[in-house]
């Protein structure tokens, strides 16, 4: 969701797939399998609708549906809260930075016009060059010319930055030569079709998801050119040092056990008890975006997403054995922060005593135990239910570490991840502090203790092909 397009980050093929088509032709979260049915949503049903921060009843009308217009294109994400850019978007072949887009007519958008504004946004064209595809036009083509106009007004009334980013985007030769995005553009824009069909409200859910939320830009696998799959459309990509997951309405391998309820519920709040808990790209999308959109809206994107093509993938997730998965040590232990570091203190003790009188397999366990104890234990708690009101995330029964493929538990365990707000602390990761085969224990422990699973054989080896292919 978040506009950190996987044309970008494999930038380098996709320069080399366009030079070979020119001279042809003159030629870059979590979801879970779990849950109930569809419901018929109401509006006490769902999860309070948050605030939007940024209208100003000194603007018109237009303007502050322009600012509801902003979080649904989830701008902010990657271009700062306050618009001044900056943000760097990682590729194989260097950065790629955010640029200012406030007013401010020497560094930022001031001295547009709503032509060059709307040029910007279905064709990624500014004024005196071309963009990069990191900022997402090839689904914004899509967008109304109501939703551009109140954008656009809305932009006119943000506070000034009179001040270029920290850093400018500078790639290497040909990378630098942004015109040939212009043929890259031919074939891939726009990145999405209208299907036929759809309910009005399936129609809003498609606009949201596919233009403005932009969904596909993560969750669509990318083809030769590195333009959207659409046989595969939101089927599960990888994106940097993630992997976004599959999200069509597949009951093994997607969210098709979740109710619409369900992933309105998780795009509101960045979780699911039990199942899902946003992180990394997801998490950004959350907080700056889909938290805030409206309860239709949110609703909207929930019927649209249970409707579309089902798809599977060999990422399916394992069945959760409930009977497996732990109970709180106590109901006070999520908030009671004495308690919670008591008990850990406790059980770390305990533990270090079975691993050094017993040299048998339960000795391995006791060690897998006390480095998550060690590494993991003060925030997502002994049990792995932590403390949630304190925003530390319960981890019991999460998708992502259910998954067929561990590689995303094994990514987060080794490069860390944010949660969808603010206020939440940042997991480190652990790539540099504990050794492959250290990690393998950790994402083991985790996996049977908290995913239910019977058993987990991650191994070093996986842990060191994970880091690789994400470094």
């Amino acid at each position: 969701m978040k506009p950190l397009s996987m044309m970008i980050s494999t930038l380098a093929l996709s320069v080399l797939s366009v030079l070979s088509l020119l001279s042809i032709a003159s030629n870059v979260a979590i979801a879970d399998g779990t849950g109930i049915g569809n419901s018929n949503l109401t509006q006490s049903s769902l999860p309070p609708s948050i605030s939007l921060p940024n209208v100003s009843p000194i603007n018109n009308n237009l303007a502050n549906y322009g600012a509801y217009i902003a979080r649904t294109a989830d701008c902010m994400a990657c271009h700062r809260e306050d618009y001044s850019g900056g943000v760097p978007i990682e590729t194989p072949i260097g950065n790629i930075y955010s640029t200012n887009i406030t007013p401010s007519t020497q560094y930022g958008i001031g001295d547009y016009t709503e032509a060059d504004f709307t040029k910007a946004l279905r064709k990624g064209r500014a004024p005196n060059h071309q963009l990069y595809p990191a900022m997402p036009y090839p689904s914004y083509h899509g967008m109304t010319d109501d939703d551009i106009s109140a954008l656009f007004a809305y932009f006119q009334t943000v506070p000034v930055v009179d001040k270029p980013p920290e850093k400018t985007t500078q790639l290497p030769f040909p990378l630098n030569i942004r015109s040939l995005m212009l043929a890259w553009n031919v074939i891939n824009v726009p990145s999405t079709k209208n299907r036929t069909g759809l309910t009005p409200t399936q129609q809003r859910g498609e606009y949201l998801v596919n233009n403005l939320e932009h969904c596909g830009t993560c969750h669509t696998p990318r083809n030769l050119t590195q333009g959207l799959d659409q046989d595969r459309y939101l089927s599960g990509a990888p994106l940097g040092k993630w992997f976004a997951p599959n999200i069509t309405p597949d009951n093994d391998t997607g969210i098709g056990r979740w109710s619409e309820r369900d992933i309105v519920t998780y795009l509101r709040t960045g979780k699911l008890d039990k199942r899902a808990y946003a992180g990394g790209p997801m998490a950004e999308a959350v907080g700056h975006s889909t938290r805030y959109l409206t309860d239709e809206d949110l609703s909207a994107m929930a019927n649209y997403l249970k409707v579309i093509p089902a798809i599977k993938t060999d990422d399916y997730l394992l069945p959760v054995n409930v009977a497996r998965l732990p109970n709180p040590i106590s109901s006070s232990i999520t908030y009671d922060l004495l308690e919670q570091k008591d008990y850990l203190a406790q059980v770390k003790t305990n533990t270090s005593k079975t691993s050094s009188s017993d040299s048998s397999k339960s000795s391995a366990e006791s060690s897998s135990k006390a480095l998550y104890l060690a590494h993991c234990g003060s925030c997502h708690g002994v049990d792995g239910y932590a403390q949630p009101d304190a925003r530390y995330a319960a981890i019991v029964g999460l998708s992502s570490i259910r998954r067929a493929k561990p590689d995303a538990l094994i990514g987060v365990i080794a490069f860390g991840a944010k949660g969808a707000f603010n206020t939440a602390p940042k997991m480190p990761g652990f790539e540099k502090d504990l050794s492959p085969a250290q990690i393998a224990s950790i994402t083991n422990y985790v996996r049977v203790n908290f995913g239910g699973l019977p058993s987990s054989e991650v191994s070093a080896a996986d842990v060191k092909r994970v880091i690789k292919e994400k470094s």
